[in-house]
């Protein structure tokens, strides 16, 4: 999912409204400044005319000292300006341009190509593909239920309940979330069709766009697709789409294990996967498939790099969908 020509304006296009927005808000706040403190304006007059005959003298006169003389005017002025805003009570830097990321300050780009902040809005796009805005209003922690889990029946292998296993699965996924920020965690969920894997992504998602961080939501089926197609395409310009993927702040891949697996398929996952977790990126793998069948479908690689860094989280349970 390279970003189309629209798309692209599309999030240009934002940055051109944050730059608006924050031009008509420092303006409003010149105006209620100087209304407050009228000698500021002097001060910012001065320091426009005073910084214009500055550079008059290094471009023409060329003298060293002459430009000193200016530099220690405008440091006294500067020091005035953050003394009168102390003393009316704003911050030193009210009448600073207001940038949303005062990385790139609000163009998309800083010194090292597409700022942080570009890779978060793309991903929100792309999110939209998937209908994930509104799936999240209806699936979500305030709406999860544990009624849908049996606490009459037990786990052969672990002797636990399927709401026992709901329950430990909240515990991490909250566990998850609270961790985000700090040390990319990773999760693999697994467990029967329908016992609620792609809900509690949707659960965790919903709390890590809260966080203002870029989700970047793909049914496994389709990132494959889209990833051989353009890996295979002739077409110029058609293979951004795994730059997103490596990048963003969380990778959630659903229902791994639908798609045709292949070489290919095996590659491009270990790539992912081994790739966001030198990048510290978080990622969280769903599946229908059993531990014991994944080594096979993928590699033994693959999955020692899953079983490394990344917790387990076992759904079990009737087909909540059917109840």
């Amino acid at each position: 999912m390279s970003l189309e020509n629209i798309q692209y304006e599309t999030i240009m296009h934002e940055y051109n409204r944050r730059q608006i927005r924050n031009r008509r808000t420092l303006e409003e706040r010149r105006k209620q400044v100087y209304r407050q403190i009228p000698r500021l304006k002097e001060i910012q007059d001065d320091i426009a005319s005073l910084s214009a005959r500055r550079v008059h003298s290094l471009l023409l006169e060329k003298r060293a000292e002459s430009a000193s003389a200016y530099e220690k005017k405008l440091a006294n002025l500067a020091q005035e300006r953050l003394r009168l805003l102390k003393e009316h009570g704003f911050e030193p830097d009210y009448l600073e341009m207001p940038y949303v990321c005062p990385l790139c300050k609000d163009t998309g780009y800083d010194n090292r190509g597409k700022c942080a902040c570009f890779q978060k809005l793309a991903a929100d796009l792309f999110c939209t593909q998937y209908g994930l805005g509104q799936i999240l209003e209806k699936e979500n922690f305030e709406l999860f239920s544990f009624s849908c889990y049996s606490d009459k029946i037990k786990d052969g292998n672990t002797g636990k309940t399927p709401l026992e296993h709901a329950q430990f699965a909240v515990e991490k996924a909250w566990e998850f979330i609270r961790q985000f920020n700090q040390t990319a965690p990773n999760l693999f969920i697994y467990g029967d069709t329908g016992v609620g894997k792609t809900y509690l992504s949707h659960c965790i998602a919903r709390e890590i766009l809260k966080k203002a961080y870029g989700v970047l939501y793909f049914p496994s089926y389709d990132l494959f697709d889209l990833l051989a197609k353009e890996t295979f395409s002739k077409e110029p310009g058609g293979q951004g789409t795994m730059e997103y993927v490596l990048n963003c702040d969380l990778l959630i891949l659903d229902d791994l294990g639908t798609e045709m697996t292949n070489a290919f398929v095996s590659s491009q996952l270990f790539l992912i996967v081994n790739e966001r977790m030198l990048r510290e990126k978080s990622t969280i793998v769903s599946t229908n498939l059993s531990l014991e069948a994944f080594p096979g479908l993928y590699s033994t690689r693959t999955f020692s790099r899953i079983i490394q860094n990344y917790k387990f989280i076992n759904l079990i349970g009737e087909d909540i969908r059917l109840l």
